[in-house]
């Protein structure tokens, strides 16, 4: 237990004179340790298929190391743990996020205006030399903001369905999703400038 539940133990039974404290307050959660690991890994693998059906991965990942991606992204690993983890190079775990529609923070941390990149893209489908030009970037992150955009984009259209749908069985495992969950929401709002003109063209099929 940490300091804090120790003192407030001891609080307790200075109070209350008993010894006994329930288990409860010393398990802990947000580990796989104590969940069905395969059963988690294959729930997570249903859905990377469902969206390998429906969306054109660019990522070279196999399905075992995609699981892992998930996992250990809403663990709060950073590309570059993740990316030792799997035996990848860290570009590779970018490319292997976006596809996923899991963005970081720092995904949409531009030196130049997103919205506007965004509403370019959206409304005149320039090339990534026209877009580096235009925004006065090199033409790798010209294409990196444009993949950026597009996983934005792509998981607002089915409403963030696969990235709830991971969360759930996270959740349902008893780990922890606040911390990607967090990401979503502040990409979401990042990206509500030109919302009205994608709600339209919202996918909820299933």
């Amino acid at each position: 237990m940490d300091e804090k539940t120790e003192e407030l133990r001891d609080i307790f039974i200075d109070v209350s004179g008993e010894e006994a404290v329930t288990e409860s307050q010393e398990a802990s959660r947000g580990s796989l340790a104590d969940t069905d690991e395969a059963g988690v890994a294959d729930r997570l693998g249903d859905v990377i298929a469902r969206m390998h059906e429906r969306y054109e991965f660019r990522t070279d990942l196999d399905d075992e190391s995609l699981v892992t991606v998930v996992r250990l992204f809403y663990e709060g690993s950073d590309d570059g743990t993740i990316a030792a983890e799997i035996g990848a190079d860290e570009s590779d775990v970018v490319e292997a996020r976006l596809d996923l529609h899991l963005l970081r923070d720092e995904d949409t941390e531009a030196p130049f205006d997103l919205a506007e990149f965004r509403r370019r893209v959206t409304d005149d489908d320039p090339s990534v030399a026209e877009l580096a030009a235009e925004f006065d970037i090199d033409e790798s992150w010209a294409a990196h903001y444009r993949r950026v955009v597009a996983a934005q984009d792509a998981a607002r259209r089915v409403s963030h369905r696969f990235q709830s749908e991971f969360e759930d069985v996270l959740t349902d495992a008893g780990l922890s999703t606040q911390h990607a969950a967090g990401l979503r929401d502040d990409g979401l709002d990042e990206a509500t400038e030109d919302i009205d003109s994608l709600d339209s063209g919202a996918d909820v099929s299933m």
